[in-house]
């Protein structure tokens, strides 16, 4: 993952709904992405009560989470976010791999910005780095939602 975060744009998001798919699976990790996620949507004037948050079990089901929220048409961004730790085995590529492709088809079919916030790690270490510690994964995520959030609204009235 790259250390060189995009310069964050003065965003007013006051306006927005943004809903937020989160793993189970990893918890302490995920519940760190989402309270860092948070911090620039308030920050920038979304109301939290126009913050949706939707527990999931794991990675997997991000995408299919997802468009269910997208499909309501109630939401101006999406943020999934989940943590997969490599083990012994090829299960994290395939679970990381089939998460990023279904995000990125969900967004594509229905116009919905969803940011892919799935912190993929060779071990525990490096994934608390990311998640709770000093490289601050959720604050961009939550960025990147403003950001594609107020893109589609340029585009689109809802």
């Amino acid at each position: 993952m790259s250390q060189l975060t995009p310069q964050a744009l003065d965003i007013d998001g006051s306006d927005f709904r943004i809903g937020i798919v989160a793993a189970r699976y990893n918890e302490t990790y995920v519940n760190g992405l989402i309270e860092r996620a948070k911090v620039p949507l308030i920050k920038s004037g979304v109301n939290e009560n126009k913050i949706h948050i939707e527990r999931i079990p794991g990675s997997v089901e991000l995408p299919l989470t997802a468009k269910f929220l997208a499909e309501t048409g109630d939401y101006h961004a999406i943020i999934a976010l989940g943590v997969v730790i490599a083990g012994g085995t090829r299960h994290d590529e395939m679970v990381a791999d089939s998460s990023n492709y279904g995000l990125q088809k969900v967004a594509l079919e229905t116009g919905i910005p969803i940011v892919n916030g799935v912190i993929v790690g060779k071990d525990e270490q490096q994934v608390a780095e990311r998640c709770i510690g000093e490289m601050n994964k959720g604050e961009e995520f939550g960025l990147c939602a403003l950001e594609m959030a107020a893109l589609r609204c340029k585009y689109h009235s809802s």
